[in-house]
């Protein structure tokens, strides 16, 4: 009976729900630095199979291919967008600020690589984060330099300490990217212009490693030389941006010093020096379009861990700044293109003003000397048992050595293709002439030039050009290019137009055929034509002794005699230094 009554007490009891099923293990979204040992850094393919699992799982996410690099595989870049929207033109017209990250240009220098993998990630993932993605969006280039990044090894960075293995300094070609945002030799480079040109960003930044000194900092920072960037972005900057970075690292217990660039023996003997990044870089590049930049170098000496650490910290920082001051560095861009659109003058070649100096508390380490254990003679090291903090010059103030005004347009002949491409790659204007016709302007000769001994990142540059202008008509060809210089590529197109300029067309050898004469003469031959030319032309002739007398090494050669009648004569070939861009004025 008892039996029956619990039977049928247990009859009545509601059934219980049967119980939950075990919930899935959440994914894991460490990074493989995060996964590993603090001293390893991602490698090309992790690096972008990461960023793959990212776009897939979150819309604000978006990987792309855009170009092709000299390794063969493809320049990728990643957009972080609040609102899924990856359109450069619409995030503009909403009037977000766009911060532009590039890692990996030297890939044995790989802290950005790993802190933006982190930075993507947290983005999406942190609140606090996302909520910036209303007025910034991210782009990034995961690794820059793909063939140094597959070229991986343990030992060519003598100087620094981890991570375990990483990539190599030359890409593909065996060429520092960060020396050809100009002549753009790298497909590299040619990807990142139009990649570069279409975004427009407001900041840029290119992340390394340093190498030098020794001092307490784990991070340093070059930001766009002050006096080269335009007037209404660099007093944003100095009084802004730049304050609010350093005291936020600061904050943070990363303290930051300006790049470590000296002339003593150590940092403290003479003091710092600005560095002076003419657009051979890529800070001097993206400079010439009104983009502020920055180069974050950490110590080579400094363990992986905290360089990664301080690398993210900063990016985050910068970020976080730009979402704040979006309304002032909106206005001081504006302000910059409007006013470039009515500069007249322009600075070609900078020099460093010794006579100015600011004061910079630096935290260093002393310098000491010790008999080194190889030769046996005095050698340096840095005691970090030594450590202080002092006031030292900082000279960063740079004057102009040469400058040029501005002409209406420029006219570039269509035989060179090389230096036509790469105008439009960085969002120049070319609009070819319909017919051939007779155009009126200022042409160069170049009167001197010198040339360096040796190869530099494949080109023999040139410097010291000595310009001769004359005014001229010019016969020009159907298709070749009218450049007017009203548009935004105004200051790129002098700086690389010009040939006086310090990272020029003409410097980096674009136009050297024009150097080497083609036509020449026989001197027996000539004999008599040039003696015919005295007498048709006593001015000539007043000339030559005036010359004779002024220069005994000249009097004393007929072949040399001989040269400069040529060269004063109608046989001589108008197009020998003949620089061939026209300026119209």
């Amino acid at each position: 009976m008892l039996l029956t009554s619990l039977l049928s007490l247990l009859l009545t009891l509601p059934v219980p729900a049967s119980a939950p099923a075990a919930h899935a293990p959440a994914a894991d979204w460490r990074t493989p630095f995060e996964r590993g040992n603090g001293n390893t850094t991602a490698t090309y393919d992790e690096c972008i199979a990461y960023y793959q699992r990212l776009d897939a799982e979150y819309p604000e996410i978006q990987l792309r291919e855009a170009g092709l690099t000299d390794s063969g595989r493809p320049l990728h870049v990643v957009v972080v967008s609040g609102d899924g929207d990856t359109d450069p033109a619409s995030l503009r017209a909403k009037g977000r600020r766009i911060v532009f990250i590039q890692n990996g240009i030297h890939p044995g220098e790989p802290e950005g690589i790993d802190a933006s993998l982190m930075l993507a990630r947290d983005y999406v993932q942190k609140k606090a984060l996302r909520r910036q993605l209303t007025d910034v969006v991210l782009v990034i280039i995961p690794i820059y330099n793909v063939g140094g990044a597959l070229n991986r090894n343990t030992s060519t960075r003598t100087n620094q300490n981890g991570p375990e293995s990483y990539g190599f300094r030359g890409n593909a070609r065996n060429l520092d990217l960060n020396r050809d945002y100009i002549k753009q030799d790298s497909r590299n480079a040619r990807s990142f212009a139009a990649l570069f040109q279409r975004w427009q960003p407001d900041v840029y930044v290119d992340t390394h490693t340093s190498n030098g000194a020794d001092y307490q900092y784990t991070l340093t920072l070059i930001a766009t030389q002050k006096d080269k960037l335009h007037p209404a972005l660099s007093q944003y900057m100095q009084q802004l941006l730049l304050p609010a970075l350093y005291s936020g690292m600061d904050q943070q217990k990363w303290y930051l010093a300006p790049y470590i660039d000296f002339a003593g023996r150590t940092p403290d003997a003479r003091g710092l020096l600005g560095f002076l990044e003419t657009p051979r870089y890529s800070t001097g590049y993206t400079t010439l379009f009104n983009t502020i930049g920055f180069v974050t170098e950490t110590h080579m000496l400094k363990a992986y861990t905290p360089r990664v650490r301080a690398t993210y910290d900063f990016l985050s920082l910068l970020i976080g700044t730009v979402q704040q001051q979006k309304a002032a560095l909106a206005a001081a861009r504006t302000e910059a293109a409007r006013l470039s659109q009515q500069q007249q003058e322009f600075a070609l070649g900078w020099r460093l003003d010794t006579t100015q100096a600011e004061r910079f508390t630096f935290r260093g380490y002393a310098g000491r000397m010790k008999p080194s254990e190889v030769s046996g003679q005095p050698r340096l090291y840095y005691d970090r048992k030594a450590p202080y903090t002092r006031s030292i010059p900082y000279y960063n103030t740079f004057v102009p050595t040469a400058a040029v005004q501005r002409p209406r347009a420029y006219v570039l002949p269509q035989a060179w293709g090389e230096v036509a491409e790469r105008l439009r790659l960085s969002g120049v204007q070319l609009r070819p002439l319909t017919t051939d016709t007779v155009i009126s302007g200022e042409t160069y000769y170049i009167q001197d030039y010198k040339t360096s001994p040796r190869p530099y990142e494949g080109h023999y540059l040139h410097s010291g050009v000595q310009l001769r202008p004359v005014y001229q008509p010019r016969q020009f060809l159907r298709g070749d290019y009218y450049i007017s210089l009203a548009q935004p590529a105004a200051r790129y197109l002098i700086e690389t137009l010009e040939p006086q300029a310090t990272d020029s067309f003409f410097a980096w050898g674009f136009f050297d055929s024009i150097l080497q004469q083609k036509e020449y003469f026989s001197d027996y031959v000539f004999e008599d034509l040039a003696a015919n030319l005295l007498r048709q032309k006593p001015e000539l002739q007043v000339r030559l002794t005036q010359k004779k007398q002024a220069d005994p090494a000249f009097a004393a050669s007929g072949p040399a005699q001989l040269d400069w009648l040529y060269r004063q004569s109608d046989h001589y070939e108008p197009s020998h230094l003949r620089y061939p861009v026209l300026r119209v004025l």
